[in-house]
């Protein structure tokens, strides 16, 4: 009877015991772990006097059955009712773990686009609040998706992309960061 029960103890656990899955995470030398963003990475321009250089990223841990990734830095804290896209990037090969330091449209993986931000244009927009508001929080997201591609081209608005994103997304990675002036 001690057999048996152990048998089926046995059985139990190993059916039954929960599964471990890796935790998808976003890592970057340049934010800051005290959570601040560093004058490199925020925007020249609008009064601001940043590098405008887009961090290094990196991802690991990225669900099962990703078939390729995203990026968006959106600031949910800008005073236009609707927050503020800083940079967004779709099509990112599954292979690609992670984004150099200073990215550009040279250095983009292949298949890789980025689209319009709400500067107008395409590529890193850094972070340039409006003087006197408290500091704003700066979103880095990395989101896992379940298809190849986006059928969006750079012409594709932020808010579009997130669209996308949302009815893809497999998992997601952030990092928030706040900046102020």
């Amino acid at each position: 009877m001690k057999r048996i029960l152990g048998c089926i103890l046995l059985l139990m656990f190993v059916t039954c015991a929960p599964t471990f899955a890796k935790e998808f995470t976003l890592t970057s030398p340049q934010l800051s772990p005290d959570g601040t963003m560093q004058e490199e990475q925020v925007f020249n321009g609008f009064g601001c006097s940043g590098k405008n250089i887009s961090p290094q990223l990196d991802w690991f841990g990225a669900p099962e059955g990703t078939k390729s990734f995203a990026l968006t830095v959106f600031d949910p804290d800008a005073p236009t009712g609707s927050g503020w896209w800083h940079w967004v990037v779709f099509n990112i090969p599954a292979t690609v773990h992670g984004l150099p330091l200073g990215m550009n449209q040279e250095t983009l993986p292949v298949g890789t686009i980025q689209s319009r931000t709400d500067f107008g244009a395409t590529g890193y927009g850094g972070a340039c609040p409006p003087v006197g508001e408290k500091p704003h929080r700066y979103q880095f997201t990395v989101w896992a998706l379940d298809v190849a591609t986006l059928p969006l081209d750079q012409d594709a608005p932020g808010a579009m992309v997130g669209y996308y994103i949302h009815s893809h997304q497999l998992g997601k990675a952030e990092v928030s960061v706040t900046y102020g002036r």
